[in-house]
């Protein structure tokens, strides 16, 4: 093992979701974990982290010398962090302030996403966040990975509206465009294998999936023996005109992903402008990846054995 590698790995949004994830994919993989979290923290949210052996460290994004002594000595600070501006430039920006202040070689914010290095300015909120704070990244004294996997496989779980009642898959555009999907414990655990390498490039692109609107509806007609067929209501332009009617009809919200992201989402990877080029998926080995078959067997079949 290597000095980068031997040294503890911070994670910033420990008790999120993903952070949760990556926690126990580094756990599995030896690493001392440090991770950081909100003083007053719920204790029973920090229960399965202390059990596992994660060392916790209450630290305000706001206490800047706080900040810098947690992280002293790591070998990358990891952001799992999630919000909109203040969250993914502000708060983000204080970490990555620290970790440089404090010597830590490596960071890894909290991308995750489709590839906006393609995609249009001003056409995704969430993605443009992620692109005005890549310009911070790249003047910082730090070197810096970003994990790109396309959307989260969970989407088809129904948090996207693509797999539609009356057994119709929808898209904009070309059905046959392929879609980028990653589950989020395979993003969780290729994030794990990045932080634990001490020379990865400025961008990784995983996609544990890519597969189009009417290949979704040819696996879903296998699974069922009943016939799924594409739903085309116009193109990429329709798309466009709708979300600008849902965000002008919708109030304001803090929330990070309301209906209207979402289907900006959908645009991104409808249009192809998102897509994933080049994929790093066999960087760390062969690995089994989660796959859109077996999630809508289990989301969208009944009765069918896996």
């Amino acid at each position: 093992m290597d000095q980068t590698t031997a040294l503890p790995i911070v994670v910033a949004g420990a008790t999120g979701d993903l952070g949760q994830r990556l926690v126990r994919a580094l756990v599995k993989r030896g690493a001392h974990v440090l991770a950081l979290v909100r003083p007053g923290t719920e204790q029973a949210r920090l229960t399965a982290l202390r059990s596992s052996g994660v060392t916790v460290t209450p630290v305000s994004l706001d206490d800047a010398q706080g900040l810098r002594g947690a992280i002293a000595g790591s070998g990358c600070v990891v952001s799992t962090l999630n919000g909109l501006e203040e969250v993914i430039i502000e708060q983000q920006g204080r970490l990555l302030q620290a970790a440089v202040a404090a010597g830590v070689p490596k960071f890894i914010p909290s991308d995750y996403s489709l590839d906006y290095t393609r995609t249009r300015p001003g056409e995704n909120r969430n993605l443009d966040l992620r692109r005005r704070f890549a310009t911070r990244l790249d003047t910082a004294d730090i070197a810096v990975t970003s994990i790109l996997n396309g959307g989260f496989l969970e989407l088809l779980e129904g948090d996207a509206p693509i797999v539609l009642p009356g057994r119709r898959v929808l898209h904009f555009g070309d059905a046959q465009q392929p879609l980028d999907f990653t589950a989020k414990d395979d993003v969780a655990a290729f994030t794990a294998d990045a932080a634990l390498d001490h020379n990865t490039p400025r961008f990784l692109r995983i996609a544990g999936n890519s597969v189009s609107p009417a290949q979704i509806a040819n696996i879903l007609t296998a699974l069922t023996g009943q016939h799924y067929r594409t739903l085309r209501p116009g193109n990429i332009g329709t798309l466009s005109a709708l979300i600008y009617m849902v965000r002008a009809l919708t109030p304001a919200s803090d929330k990070p992903f309301p209906a209207w992201q979402g289907m900006q989402y959908l645009r991104d990877m409808m249009s192809g402008r998102g897509k994933l080029l080049s994929l790093d998926n066999d960087r760390y080995g062969q690995r089994e990846w989660a796959s859109v078959r077996d999630t809508l067997a289990r989301t969208h079949v009944q009765g069918i054995k896996q």
